[in-house]
Parts: C-alpha cells; structure tokens; sequence
C-alpha cells in the first residue's frame, strides 16, 4: 500500500509504501534524503509510476485531529509555507524517540498528580491572581464575583477528588458571575460566527468568563485550549485554572525541556477524557482530540506574531481551527487590535465588558506631566517632581510604585564626544546599548556584548559619551534618591535565579517598595500593593515608521494604566511624563477611551489604506553589496507597478538596514484582496523574503 506523507522540513507531500494499514493523522517515521525524520500521513495513494521508499515505522496508532490536519493545509496555503513546515508545529521535536515514563515524570502508580501536569512548581512562586501573599490556596477559597476572581476551596474539593482518583464534569464548583459578566458570557453565546471578541476594561473579570466557558465545554465533554502571550503569565492562569478543574489542565511551553513537552504531547494524543490546554502561541497546536473552546487572553499582543518560519498568526490560524472544528474561539482583550474590532463589529461579534468587577475599584488619578516644562524636574532630569513626592509618600505609608519605560540597559548611545563616531554592532551595525552594572556595551537585536572601550575605535580620544536612558539607568537613580528603599528591576535583562516569576513573588510578597520595568510588566500582573505609576516617556513609540505605531501606544498605555485602582487600595495615581502632552492618543489612554481611539485611527487607516481596509505584504531581500540590493528592488517595483490591483511604495532600507549579511532593502505592497497578493507574490526571485501580514479575522 502507498501513502502521502508529509515529513518535517521545508518539504511538500512525499509517497512512501507500508505493509500496515495506515489513516490520515497517524505520525510515522520517513527516510528523507540521508535522514529518518517523522511525518503525518495526508491520503492513501494508488501505486505511482517510480519508486519508493518505506515508511520505517509507525509512531503512534492515534491519529492527529482533523481540524489539524485542516489547520495544516491552511497553513500551507494561506502562508505560502511547505507543509513539513506546517506539520513541524504540531509534532514536538525528539517525537521519534522512545521516552522511559519515570515516576518523576508520570507520577507513582499509586495513581498521585503527574509533575508535569501539576501545579506543584507554581505553589511556591506566589504567582497568583486572588489572595494575600502567603497564604495556602484553601485560605483563598470563594471569593464572590465582585472580587473579580474566582477561587475554589482547594482542600475541600479537590483533596477530595484525589482520593477519588478522578475528575467528573459535575463535581466543578459554580463560577459566580456578577450581573455585567453574565450578560457578556450571553452576549458571546448569542454572537454570530466562530470567532467572538470580549473586549473588557482591566479588572473587569474576563477570567470568569474563560472559567465558566471552559466548564461548560468539559460539560459537554470537549476539551480547551487557552493561549497567554507570555510564558510567564502562563503559570498564573495555570493557577487558577487547576483549583477549579484539577488535574484536567495541562501546561505546555518552550520553557519544558524536550522530554517533557514530548510525554505531553503523547499524553494529550492519548487521553480519553477532555482537558485544558494552556500555554502561548505553541499551546493552539496541542493534538486534542475534542476541541470544544478556543480562548485567546490579550489576543492584541505581538507575541502571537510567529516571526521565523513558519511565520502565523495564531489568532488567524486560531480562527480558521474553530471554524474547522466547529467551536468558538473567544478573543479577550481590553485594546483589541483595529482590524479585529472593525471586522468582528461588522460581523456582529463584539461583547463589551465596561466594569470593573469589584465593587471596591477606584478610577486611578492620572497627571500628564509635559517633559518640556523643566520647572517640573527640578529635583532629577528622569523624574517629575509630583511623581517622586508620590513614591516618598508611597514609602512612608508601606505601598507600592512602579516606573515603566520600555527601554532596557542604561543607556542606548554611545558616542565619541570628539569626532562624533557611534559604536556600533559589527554584526548588526545598530548603536549598543550600555549595561553600567556589567559596564558593557550590549546589542539588543542579537546578543553581541563588549567591553566598554577606553577610548574612540575611530580617533582614539578618551571622550566617550552615554546619551539616553534606560531601566538600568532608571533603578540605579531611583536606589540613589531613596536610599531606604527596595529597588527591584523586572526586565528581560533579569538574570537566571532572578527571573520574573521571583521577582513577582517579592512584589506579592510586600519585598519591593519601588519596581522598574519594561513592556513585561503591563501585562496582567495583579500587585495589590500598587498604588503609583510612573510612565517615564510616554510617547517613545510614536515616531517609529509603522502605521500600527499609535496603536501599539495606546494599548501599553492602557495596560499600564490598568495596573492600578483595580479595588485592593482606595487611592491610585498614575503620572505620564511625555514631550507631546496633547497628543490624541495618549489622551485616549488616560480617559480609557478605546471607543474614541478606534474612531479616530480607523478614519486613518481608511485614508491611508492601510489595514483592514487593504491587505499588506513586506518583501524584503538582503545582498551583499547595497548596488545589488537596490537594483533588485527597483526591478521588483517596477515589475509589480505595472498591475493595477497593486499599491507598491518606493523601494526604501529596512529598519535594520546593514548586518553582517549584508544590506537589506524592502517594498510594501498593498492590494484590496489577499488573493492578488499572494498571486504577486508567486514566482518571485528565490532571495525575497515575503511577509504577508493578515489584516482582521476569517
């Protein structure tokens, strides 16, 4: 017998032959080329007219779901990816290898929690959503709806379920839903389509609504996949998630070594009974055989952005997979995307949550503090006066402040005060940025790390100069100002042993007084002791040369700001240090306004026709020479201009222009259907990278 096999790689559907009877979805080892790699087989074929090779062997009697094998195909299409690029998303790497199920791994055969599938490891993180620092979860048991959070009694429901060995659908407690909650989770039944947006206010109680909906699909004996868009969130909700429905929620991450997301992975494509999937943009590929909900929590982040290839969306492939499967995705967000609004709200998707779910939030006082005014930092060049006054205040009576600047290192220029030459990175040729606790010169694009020299690589004068600021620089003059204070920096330069979930659990803990950071922290930490925001420089991310700028602001702002007055302190302040106080978007941010930003950049794009009004594609191509370069590029626009369908711009250098590759060059071509696009896209020069950018949901 013969069947098209998909192996892993940059390859297409291959024929192989096999004695055993084989059906679509089941996972078996090919030779390609000189090497056995696994694959999935697609379809039975009749004999072919060459020759063949033998399948060498099958690895798994269970097939893959048929929403993924869909979900691949789709992949391959719409992405313009090889299916063994596809396929290597769902099947873990190392699949092929024999994996001996310790007890450490698979508990002991008494039948006690897998350590993978536990939350043994986030007992002792404090990472949590409800509750005080350092209490055990049963101490944390039946909040009510108002307090936003939902935590079972843990002793008494599931050390009962454990001595049962077992978890039935009817044995979940009720979630409690506040009146606004119960409409929204109505709302989403009602809306039309697979893909629904909740869009709810910080603190509104969105993970009720995941913990309700997710109860009701284990009801119905269907699993759920729910994706968090940074790993270290994913413990949090893992929290949660595991003291209402137990050992049904499964962790997966890149954080897990090899071994363990392989026994995951076998254990999900094995298991009989529904389960909670939950991880980031890898966790959707996860092999369930019911898929019965799709959430995506903050589905505005760019971290669901696949940028190597294959490159995805995972809330566009997401879409496609709920369709496939013929469930519901839920995409949750307090600053959904533009293009998901525009195109949810015409298809009559769009459930809004506009409270805060405890009754005891306060509406954070926020201050726009014009950075030009230098009456106002008369005590330090970084920090207003208000805000230092706020966080000596804030010492004085044991609360919490929190500086955000999405800046890491000290500084992020380094120049000969001389002849005016930069340092550069040799491999990137971007400026390096000075770490001054390491006293290094670091480059953030790809690692490249130096001493700081003694004097100009150029002229050799002594006179170089560090212009700019950065968390770094920002903790060591907060640790200056306030002497007595626990300074705490929570950034992605945090060191191993010092990572994020520890630094977390101090703040929890009561262990900082003052915590700096970057993007990171805006994205749904719960710290019942802030009562202070200081946002550094405001509008940094305004100027850079991409259309979803403004937006990308407005969401961080937002979040930022919405890490306060959210009902643990009766005060909250939040002061914006910027140079463009009147700037529409950051006075969209301060009065939580999502309604009138959306209004206000939708009327751009439309102008602009950018997304969701077009579709857009970035080509880009690198040679060694910048001659080369260019010339290519200008044969390509002129090639393209001459189709009508086609909006192409000049050709134009690459944010990252020069590296050690040579010079990059790029077009941006637009076009009202994706299907013109891709058809532009065929053919072209093999050295082109093609970057299709989805614009809004299926």
């Amino acid at each position: 017998m013969f069947y098209e096999v998909v192996p892993v790689g940059k390859v297409e559907e291959l024929t192989y032959s096999c004695d055993e009877v084989l059906v679509p979805g089941q996972i078996v080892l090919v030779p390609l080329m000189r090497r056995m790699v696994p694959g999935v087989v697609v379809k039975k074929v009749v004999q072919p007219n060459f020759k063949t090779k033998a399948i060498e062997r099958v690895l798994y009697s269970e097939p893959l779901p048929r929403h993924l094998m869909a979900t691949v195909r789709f992949i391959h299409e719409y992405y313009l990816a090889a299916s063994g690029e596809a396929v290597s998303l769902i099947l873990p790497r190392g699949v092929e290898k024999k994996r001996r199920k310790t007890e450490q791994m698979f508990g002991n055969p008494h039948g006690e929690t897998d350590s993978i599938f536990s939350s043994a490891g986030l007992e002792n993180s404090g990472t949590s959503y409800a509750g005080r620092p350092g209490e055990p979860p049963a101490s944390r048991a039946n909040l009510s709806a108002s307090s936003g959070i939902y935590v079972p009694e843990f002793s008494n429901h599931f050390m009962l379920q454990k001595k049962q060995n077992q978890t039935l659908a009817h044995d979940y407690p009720e979630i409690p839903l506040n009146e606004a909650q119960k409409n929204a989770l109505e709302g989403l039944s009602q809306a039309l389509g697979a893909t629904k947006l909740l869009r709810g206010v910080t603190g509104s109680g969105k993970t009720n609504i995941y913990l309700k909906m997710a109860n009701n699909a284990l009801l119905e004996q269907k699993s759920v996949v729910l994706l968090v868009p940074e790993i270290a969130l994913t413990g949090q909700l893992v929290r949660v998630f595991r003291e209402v429905f137990g050992e049904k929620v499964v962790m997966m991450h890149s954080r897990q070594t090899e071994a363990e997301r392989h026994l995951v992975f076998e254990k999900i494509l094995q298991a009989s009974e529904p389960l909670i999937v939950i991880g980031p943009r890898s966790a959707l590929f996860t092999p369930v055989a019911k898929l019965g909900l799709i959430i995506i929590d903050e589905a505005h982040e760019t971290t669901y952005v696949q940028e190597n290839a294959p490159k995805y969306s995972a809330v566009r492939v997401a879409s496609y997979m709920a369709r496939a499967a013929g469930c519901s995705l839920i995409l949750g967000s307090a600053t959904p995307t533009v293009e998901d609004y525009y195109i949810a709200a015409r298809k009559g998707a769009v459930v809004t949550l506009t409270e805060k779910a405890k009754a005891q939030a306060v509406k954070p006082e926020v201050k726009i503090i014009d950075f030009k005014n230098r009456d106002e930092f008369s005590k330090n060049r970084y920090f207003s006066n208000p805000l230092l006054g706020a966080i000596a205040v804030n010492l004085e009576q044991g609360r919490q402040s929190l500086i955000f600047h999405n800046r890491r290192g000290s500084s992020p220029l380094t120049i000969c005060d001389n002849c005016g030459e930069e340092i550069l990175c040799p491999s990137c040729y971007l400026p390096l940025t000075l770490h001054a606790d390491s006293y290094e010169l670091v480059c953030h694009t790809c690692g490249f790390a130096m001493k700081v020299p003694t004097g100009c690589p150029k002229c050799g004068a002594p006179g170089l100069v560090h212009k700019g600021f950065g968390t770094k620089l920002l903790e060591t003059e907060l640790k200056r100002l306030f002497p007595n204070a626990r300074v705490r920096r929570f950034d992605a330069d945090n060191k191993k042993g010092e990572g994020r979930e520890a630094v977390y659990s101090e703040v929890r803990d009561g262990e900082v007084d003052i915590l700096v950071g970057t993007q990171t922290l805006a994205k749904g930490l719960d710290l019942p002791k802030l009562a202070t925001v200081g946002v550094v420089q405001a509008d940094a991310g305004l100027a850079l040369p991409d259309y979803m700028a403004e937006e990308r602001v407005f969401q961080l702002l937002t979040q930022v700001i919405g890490r306060v007055g959210r009902g643990h302190l009766d005060k909250a302040e939040v002061f914006i240090q910027t140079y463009r106080p009147e700037h529409p978007v950051l006075k969209f941010a301060v009065d939580e306004d999502y309604k009138g930003f959306y209004d206000y950049t939708i009327k751009s794009r439309r102008r602009a026709g950018f997304p969701p009004f077009r579709f857009v594609t970035r080509l880009e191509i690198t040679m060694k020479t910048e001659a080369v370069v260019v010339r290519k590029v200008r044969e390509l626009v002129r090639c393209l201009s001459s189709d009508e369908r086609l909006m192409v711009s000049p050709p134009q250098p690459a944010f990252h222009e020069r590296t050690s590759k040579g010079y990059t060059w790029q077009i941006i071509v637009r076009a009202r259907s994706r299907k013109v696009l891709a058809e532009a896209c065929e053919g072209l020069d093999p050295n082109f990278k093609i970057t299709l950018d989805p614009p809004g949901l299926l």
